[in-house]
């Protein structure tokens, strides 16, 4: 009699440890989901930021900070892309010096289209107040609507490639 008590409590023991590893999996498993499903969320609102950062520097240029204007707009885009922007930004510091410009920009949107490993396309909607110091012009409202390919690189999230939509 003393061995019956014993198999159905090593039974009982056997199906509990056994729950214990199903829940302690499904446990770690969830938390790995969690983890990578929050690493997405945040590599998608870093494109949106890097996209809209990108955008608000490129209509937002004074005359007087120019050469700040100019470098914050370089560092935001990749090699590739300043290159671009390093061929037409002697052009645009003495324009924009010139002409006095104050240039003043308002992100408007963000709206991620695609995302896929280190890669993603973001549309952007932005506009801009215009004016001349020293013009008795009045100043000019623009608006701007840009596709950006946002790369990650080194960590970073860096706009590639901008498109402007019509």
């Amino acid at each position: 009699m003393g061995g019956l008590p014993a198999r159905p409590a090593r039974i009982l023991v056997a199906a509990l440890s056994v729950a214990l590893a199903v829940l302690v999996a499904t446990g770690v498993w969830i938390s790995f989901q969690a983890r990578d499903a929050q690493a997405a969320a945040d590599d998608r609102q870093a494109a949106l930021l890097a996209a809209g950062t990108h955008a608000k520097n490129l209509v937002s240029l004074d005359y007087k900070t120019v050469d700040a204007d100019v470098r914050r707009i370089l560092d935001t885009c990749t090699a590739g892309a300043r290159t671009g922007y390093e061929a037409i930004a002697g052009k645009l510091k003495s324009t924009t010096v010139a002409n006095k410009v104050v240039q003043h920009g308002v992100l408007r949107a963000t709206g991620l289209v695609s995302m896929s490993g280190g890669t993603a396309k973001v549309l952007v909607v932005a506009d801009a107040e215009i004016r001349w110091d020293g013009s008795k012009s009045p100043p000019q409202e623009r608006f701007y609507r840009w596709t950006m390919d946002v790369t990650k690189v080194g960590g970073v999230w860096l706009v590639s490639k901008v498109v402007q939509v019509v």
